[in-house]
């Protein structure tokens, strides 16, 4: 098992950054393909990046391609996300999920652990 815990989040204002990190106790993210996935007030929780095992392949979602970067760390067991040129409808509680496979979900249900969630807030 492995129990992912999400930090970094925070309020800034549009345009700025912040880089989120999921880091794990358990086993190593480094056997998980990783997801960052995010949940809006009223809406469903929807995909944002993914990061497979072993090869680091990457996929993000349209909204935020070219903004958000997904990296790994072995060395520090954790998961990245780096976020720029945030807009307010980046807003939302931003999760972690780990899925016991190479290739990692656009579906929060193909995912085996869940972090609590860490919420960013961005303002105009």
């Amino acid at each position: 098992q492995v129990q992912p815990v999400e930090s970094g989040g925070g309020l800034v204002q549009a345009g700025g950054s912040l880089r989120l990190s999921c880091a794990a106790s358990g086993r190593t993210l480094s056997v998980f393909a990783v997801g960052w996935f995010r949940q809006a007030p009223g809406k469903e929780r929807e995909f944002v990046a993914g990061l497979t095992r072993r090869d680091q392949r990457t996929s993000y979602a349209d909204s935020v391609k070219g903004r958000f970067t997904i990296a790994r760390d072995d060395t520090m067991n954790a998961v990245y996300l780096q976020m720029d040129g945030l807009k307010p409808e980046d807003t939302a509680v931003y999760f972690c999920g780990a899925r016991n496979a190479y290739i990692f979900g656009r579906e929060p249900r193909e995912y085996d652990y869940w972090g609590p969630g860490t919420q960013v807030t961005v303002y105009p």
